[in-house]
């Protein structure tokens, strides 16, 4: 039987049964989102075939050996020593896992291809070769998956976001930040988060995230009929704007080896990202990381008294209009309508639309305002809004129910 499962071991402290080391051998699902970024020193495609007198003597000595493959393999690429060998004893304090690839288990045979996690630190000290790693800033992943014609992120388990959450991270110089996939994962990043272009709120998600930048990695899977040869067309593209860093296609030959597929492509566009931040290709958007001043406070004036109210009157215009981020409570669409014609109506505003729609939730208008954003809300408090005030964001309930006097009413008896 043909598996293909991803191992951790905890080495304990004496040398008793598997690989000599009394530990615990985890195996992680394919809907696993518990992200490896140790940065172990990996080495893959260790390939295996020996007999014993049962099943699993013949896998126990299938990963010794294993062990001592993956430390010559280790030592010829790194320090360029070949045939080096360890004790097992010294493997077995060295060694933080087992991937197994591929395997056969027979009665009395093991054949397999496996992988070898060593530990960064003690691997590097006993090669004599420096662990240190220099790495971008903090980039989000988006891993879009596009299939049947539609873009899924975060909405539900896919093979795309699985084949991330197997790639150990921390031997890439891109420092991923990657999402859980859970609360609101969902709703702040999907296919068409990708496509938006404003600065402002992509500076939102990446607050949420501690992220610097943003990184969009697509693969768009074709099928050429069920259980049948698929094609992967894989993008790999950085910012906002979607810039294209590179695209490829890789093909298998049955849906059985998708997952296949997915992890080499996973590979080649780490690649793709590291060659770019070594050649100054991957650069953060200076746009992203503006922040707007905060706005000084208004000292508050004290009005004359005079027998009849003074008329209310438009801010004076700005010599360039301000763009706006005005976040509301949007229970129906006849209370987005009602908010939309309230906003139009303030003196100043040339224009008020809805970027974002969430009827139950809390929607997103953009407003083009000529003044500042203390003007603005000055005029929302003072039609009865309640209004909070953030980075170049305002924050609106519902007005109080209650009328207030018109300010064309006379306020004098005779």
């Amino acid at each position: 039987m043909i598996q293909r499962r991803h191992f951790r071991m905890f080495v304990a402290a004496l040398s008793l049964a598997l690989l000599g080391v009394a530990g615990m051998v985890v195996a992680q699902g394919t809907r696993n989102n518990g992200f490896d970024s140790s940065g172990s020193f990996e080495v893959a495609g260790v390939e295996v075939d020996v007999r014993a007198d049962d099943a699993e003597s013949a896998r126990q000595a299938g990963w010794r050996l294993a062990t001592r493959k993956g430390w010559a393999q280790l030592a010829q690429r790194l320090a360029g020593r070949k045939g080096a060998t360890l004790s097992d004893s010294t493997l077995d304090s060295i060694v933080t896992g087992i991937i197994v690839e591929q395997e056969n288990v027979g009665p009395n045979r093991y054949v397999a291809r496996l992988g070898v996690l060593f530990d960064r630190n003690k691997a590097g000290a006993l090669l004599g070769v420096s662990t240190h790693m220099t790495r971008s800033p903090p980039m989000l992943l988006l891993p879009l998956e596009w299939s049947g014609g539609a873009g899924r992120m975060f909405e539900r388990a896919n093979a795309w976001q699985d084949a991330w959450a197997r790639f150990r991270s921390g031997n890439s110089a891109i420092d991923y930040v990657r999402p859980q996939g859970t609360g609101p994962d969902s709703l702040l990043m999907n296919a068409g988060q990708t496509f938006r272009r404003g600065r402002g709120w992509w500076r939102e998600v990446l607050d949420s995230y501690g992220a610097a930048d943003v990184l969009i990695a697509e693969v768009e899977l074709r099928r050429e009929y069920p259980g049948g040869p698929i094609t992967g067309i894989f993008t790999a593209s950085h910012g906002p704007d979607r810039a294209q860093l590179a695209r490829f296609a890789l093909r298998v030959n049955n849906s059985d080896s998708l997952d296949a597929l997915l992890d080499a492509g996973v590979q080649r566009i780490d690649k793709v990202y590291q060659d770019a931040l070594t050649s100054g290709l991957l650069k953060t958007d200076q746009l992203l990381a503006f922040r707007p001043p905060q706005p000084r406070e208004e000292v508050p004036v004290e009005e004359t008294p005079s027998e009849s109210l003074p008329v209310e009157q438009a801010p004076p215009p700005a010599e360039t209009a301000t763009t706006i981020s005005l976040q509301v409570d949007t229970p129906s669409s006849s209370a987005l309508l009602a908010t939309e014609g309230a906003v139009r109506g303030i003196p100043g505003v040339r224009s008020a639309s809805t970027t974002s729609l969430a009827l139950g939730g809390v929607s997103v208008m953009r407003v083009t305002y000529d003044g500042s954003i203390g003007s603005l809300r000055a005029q929302l408090e003072g039609r009865g809004w309640t209004v909070q005030q953030g980075p170049g964001v305002l924050r609106i309930s519902k007005p109080s129910t209650s009328p207030r006097p018109s300010p064309t009413e006379s306020t004098s008896q005779e």
